[in-house]
């Protein structure tokens, strides 16, 4: 296999003009959509969710062509946050999928111009049967955009394309008014991480969605010592569970510290094993909650540089979880 050659910095330096230009025209083009929807397209855009909000069936997200790949990824993302989507393709809509369509759901075409044509029969039958229809078009006065009963109309944007053919910045304008759809009805429904879990139970963002309880060490496996202890109780706990670190608590049981190996590199000294607990361990050490997610522990693990996380429940210590622990689950 022949080895890719570097390319002359000149290209490469065109190649990353030519991004930038690309990237600022989208951005341009995404300025002019938030102008939009803060202004005359916002009560439409709020008509919008209202609408796929009181509907008892589906979402039905159709397009052809670039509008059709949006579409797609529209209508998997309403899925993927608690609203049931599916694409249909305008042109087999016409050839029996039709019959995917029923009264209760609701319809959203896409169409930059608002004339495309494997659109008609999806538009009839919404109208036959009364099923709504939301249009997304840059175009309002087009036949989609009579044809909807809400008509989000995208505002002109320069495409990034030099020649202003092949779509670029309307599809992303396309794709970030579905996604502002989908976000909108997240909301609005309380759609929380735990029903996301439900969704996405596989891969590094399924593990991440995993609650603390899932996977947290627990009951005898918990390194545990009283504060009234010395430090040779703590060194020996220490080793016989294997953290690095163990947890102090009151009397009472609620948590008092932790004593790490940090701690008792800080604090070498002849003396060492004969000290109070109390005289080594750090009293506010960093908790979480057993129903919180394992994307939250990883989140405080790295910021705070610490290898183990107490969970803690109405201020006692149920259980703790390190690093590792992490990195076998997934989530890191």
């Amino acid at each position: 296999m022949a080895l890719v050659q570097p390319t002359p910095s000149s290209s490469a330096g065109q190649a990353v003009s030519s991004a930038l230009r690309t990237l600022g025209t989208e951005r341009d083009g995404l300025a002019v959509l938030m102008d939009a929807i803060g202004g005359s397209l916002g009560p439409v855009f709020t008509a919008a969710v209202e609408t796929i909000a009181a509907a008892s069936g589906r979402i039905i997200v159709s397009g052809m062509g670039k509008s059709g790949h949006v579409a797609r990824k529209i209508a998997a993302t309403f899925a993927s946050t608690g609203t049931p989507s599916h694409y249909v393709h305008p042109a087999e809509a016409s050839h029996g999928d039709l019959g995917m369509v029923q009264a209760e759901d609701v319809i959203i075409a896409l169409s930059w111009s608002g004339e495309t044509t494997e659109l008609a029969d999806l538009i009839g039958y919404a109208r036959r049967f009364r099923v709504p229809l939301i249009a997304l078009t840059s175009n309002p006065a087009s036949s989609l955009g009579h044809a909807a009963d809400l008509c989000l109309t995208l505002p002109k944007a320069k495409e990034a394309c030099p020649n202003g053919l092949a779509p670029t910045t309307s599809t992303t304008m396309q794709l970030a008014l579905g996604d502002a759809l989908a976000i909108a009805l997240l909301e609005k429904r309380g759609f929380t991480a735990e029903h996301f879990r439900v969704f996405h139970p596989g891969g590094k963002l399924g593990a991440r969605l995993k609650l603390v309880r899932d996977i947290m060490h627990k009951n005898e496996r918990l390194p545990i010592i009283g504060v009234e202890a010395r430090m040779d109780e703590a060194i020996d706990e220490i080793g016989r569970k294997g953290f690095g670190s163990v947890i102090v608590v009151h009397p009472d049981g609620t948590l008092a510290g932790i004593v790490t190996d940090g701690d008792l590199r800080r604090n070498l000294r002849a003396d060492l094993r004969t000290l109070a607990v109390s005289d080594i361990m750090t009293r506010t050490p960093r908790t979480i909650a057993p129903d919180d997610l394992l994307a939250s522990a990883l989140e405080i693990q790295e910021t705070s540089k610490i290898t183990a996380l107490i969970v803690v429940e109405n201020h006692r210590p149920v259980g703790l979880v390190h690093y590792l622990d992490l990195l076998r689950a997934g989530v890191a």
